[in-house]
């Protein structure tokens, strides 16, 4: 499909057109095995074989409930080295600020950030700040990098099998929801980002349930266009059970108002596991053991009866197709 002449939210949103950009403009450029890959992060070789990941947060409103850009750009890449089977040891930090950003907010951002990376076990190492005039910033902008060992070689989307489980370690959309409220100006109530550093949970799961095929983060695009970039071009496919998905009654609500789907809501606290189908107990009882996963179910299955698709079934027993996330449904979420 022919490119757009102009780059548009679109492009941002972690679905359909972000795919299209990176295969037919980054990828045709600067292709290498490690970035074809396409994963949260890029296995390097050396040492112990270290696992390697960047972000860039542009959030707005910088500040709402459960977190602020500075937790949210440390989770964010923990998260993404977790998801490799790695463990995060060392970030790097990129401020780039608008003059006339409160001194105040600088103050309360980087505090969380030592707040997210003491929780993690991560330290920042290396950094840069630079500062663009008023009016062409936003006020701030963070990059990060991270850097981690390879613990848990192998997880990758190529591991399913049919009959595989999909587990989700808890509630859909908090984050998208909460954001998309907070910027509104019409948050209410108890809805709260889910924004959290998931490696200790992440690598628990890995070395108590050795089977497991893959993991990922359900950021940008949410679960449903996380789990199709799990099957496309493959010839199986994933059938999730609409009854089994759980979002909370106020995400539901925002989601009604805002005319969401909490299936492409972002998550920034949230992963899906796919594993065997015999050691479904075990992996959700790690899961649970942990207070993010809490909340931890299992949500469909990998099957053979719908090669590279994502299909949902009804409480009619009908089914519905979930493709990948088209349009900006949530920009600036993260």
């Amino acid at each position: 499909m022919k490119m757009d002449e102009i780059i548009t939210l679109d492009y941002g949103s972690g679905g359909k057109k972000t795919s299209r950009l990176i295969e037919q403009q980054i990828l045709p450029a600067l292709g290498n095995p490690a970035l074809s890959a396409l994963g949260d992060g890029a296995l390097l070789p050396g040492g112990d074989r270290l696992v390697f990941s960047t972000d860039s947060f542009v959030v707005s409103p910088l500040f709402f409930p459960g977190g602020d850009i500075g937790k949210l750009s440390v989770c964010g890449t923990v998260n993404d080295i977790a998801m490799c089977g790695g463990e995060p040891k060392y970030l790097s930090c990129a401020f780039i600020l608008e003059e006339g950003f409160p001194m105040e907010n600088l103050e309360k951002i980087i505090a969380s950030m030592a707040g997210a990376c003491e929780k993690a076990g991560v330290q920042i190492v290396t950094g840069d700040t630079k500062v663009v005039e008023k009016g062409r910033g936003d006020g701030l902008y963070i990059n990060t990098a991270g850097i981690g060992v390879l613990r848990y070689p192998g997880l990758s989307p190529r591991n399913l099998r049919p009959g595989d489980a999909v587990l989700i370690s808890g509630t859909m959309g908090d984050h998208g929801a909460t954001v998309m409220l907070a910027r509104s100006g019409m948050l209410e109530g108890e809805l709260r980002s889910d924004c959290a550093c998931l490696n200790h949970m992440a690598l628990d799961l890995l070395d108590k349930v050795p089977g497991v095929r893959v993991l990922r983060d359900p950021t940008r695009g949410g679960v449903a266009t996380t789990l199709n970039e799990f099957v496309e071009g493959s010839e199986l496919g994933i059938e999730l059970i609409e009854r089994a998905l759980p979002v909370r009654p106020a995400v539901h609500a925002a989601c009604e108002m805002l005319g969401l789907d909490p299936l492409y809501c972002a998550n920034e606290g949230k992963l899906l596991a796919v594993v065997p189908e015999e050691q479904t107990e075990a992996a959700l009882a790690v899961l649970r053991s942990h207070e993010e996963g809490a909340n931890a179910v299992c949500i469909g299955s990998v099957t053979g009866d719908f090669p590279g698709r994502v299909v949902m079934k009804t409480p009619l027993g009908g089914r519905r197709i979930l493709q990948k996330l088209t349009g900006a449904q949530l920009p600036r979420i993260c």
